[in-house]
């Protein structure tokens, strides 16, 4: 069982990655397709073709660790990007949890929470009212 916390961010690869690569060739990967550093303390999230099997690859203070999960029967159904998101998605616990367990992220109905908006979106003015 892997626990991962609600506060780590989660960046998924949306291209198929070739499964022969393992740490260096995917923290490579998260350097020049995904813009981030590997050693930054998020979690990379990476399919390959046929879409059975998973590697996550993170930082754990000393060194990366990957995990890797691969499926006797079925595929994982990883979220489409938007389009201005076209080599990565960012996805929360939640949802890299009920990917790992077969649920189609497409097919989830949420409902509406409260969201903190970003400190970008905050005007000085409206801050002050």
């Amino acid at each position: 069982m892997l626990t991962v916390p609600g506060s780590l961010r989660i960046l998924v690869a949306t291209a198929p990655v070739d499964f022969r690569k393992s740490h260096d060739g995917l923290a490579a990967l998260v350097r020049q397709v995904l813009g981030e550093d590997p050693l930054s303390g998020s979690l990379f999230v990476f399919a390959n073709k046929r879409a059975d099997r998973l590697k996550l690859l993170y930082w754990d203070g000393d060194g990366l660790a990957l995990w890797h999960k691969r499926l006797e029967a079925g595929t994982f159904r990883m979220p489409s990007p938007a389009e201005d998101e076209a080599s990565r998605l960012e996805i929360s616990a939640v949802d890299l949890a009920m990917i790992l367990s077969g649920i189609d992220l497409a097919c989830v109905r949420r409902r509406k929470r409260y969201q903190r908006p970003a400190a970008a979106e905050i005007s000085p003015k409206t801050a002050v009212e």
